[in-house]
């Protein structure tokens, strides 16, 4: 789990887990299952998890207890029968309804995360990108920070107001995007000679500006999808910037870009 805030919503119990998943699999972040946890219930909860692409993983009992205990729920942990839900904080909306708020958006241009998994850093560009008048935040559903207090906290309000996709598959929702009229652009990968100056060459609106895992960078199959990489030369030998501060450089020249030259 990314985010271990006690503060982060949760469902403990089968039956409750499983009318959920069935009715509104969307509110579930995650199913945390005890091992060896046996019954035609427990195999529905996996079943349906696959079924609707919600990550479930297998702890020991020990860790479901001390979850319980821990959240909040009066002076005796409910009792979670082996199956606890942590719920979206965040509420997500899809992805046509995601490329449909680009055009209408003062900065147009939306930010892809390809599995950058620390709340603060998601939380921090999240800020960047509604204060600069981004269109909206698409994450794919697997290995992404969870979009809880700690995001949340980060974002100083941001997430209630941005509009956010998560998909199963990011590389197909960039094909979509691409077809829809958005350039794709990536920073966070392998910088090849072809790779654009970010301070000289103007991003060309509307776009999906997509950023790498904060170690890994961009996986190879996110990494095809993008027309153009990005690269911010720096002015002295460094390491790198983090994923949140070159996202907001790299978002900050968009805006800079939309708003013609500067005279």
């Amino acid at each position: 789990m990314n985010d271990h805030s006690d503060d982060a919503p949760l469902l403990p119990g089968l039956k409750p887990v499983l009318e959920l998943l069935a009715s509104e699999p969307q509110r579930v972040d995650l199913v945390l299952c005890k091992k060896g946890l046996r019954g035609p219930e427990a195999r529905e909860v996996q079943n349906l998890c696959r079924r609707n692409g919600v990550r479930f993983s297998l702890v020991e009992a020990a860790a479901l207890d001390r979850l319980c205990r821990g959240a909040r729920q009066g002076r005796d942990a409910v009792a979670h029968q082996g199956v606890v839900a942590r719920l979206a904080v965040t509420g997500f909306c899809g992805l046509e309804e995601l490329l449909a708020a680009v055009a209408d958006a003062p900065l147009p241009l939306l930010l892809a995360l390809d599995q950058v998994q620390d709340p603060g850093n998601v939380g921090t560009l999240c800020r960047t990108l509604y204060a600069l008048g981004g269109a909206g935040l698409l994450l794919p559903r697997h290995n992404s920070a969870y979009l809880g207090p700690g995001a949340r906290r980060a974002a100083a309000g941001a997430l209630e107001h941005l509009p956010v996709a998560q998909v199963t598959n990011l590389a197909r929702a960039l094909d979509s995007a691409d077809e829809a009229g958005l350039t794709i652009y990536g920073a966070g990968g392998a910088e090849g000679p072809n790779s654009l100056d970010a301070f000289t060459d103007r991003m060309r609106l509307p776009a999906v500006l997509v950023l790498g895992n904060e170690d890994k960078g961009l996986r190879p199959g996110v990494a095809k999808r993008c027309a153009h990489m990005l690269r911010i030369p720096l002015a002295r030998s460094f390491d790198s910037l983090n994923v949140a501060q070159a996202g907001a450089v790299l978002l900050g020249l968009a805006a800079a870009h939309s708003r013609g030259p500067v005279v």
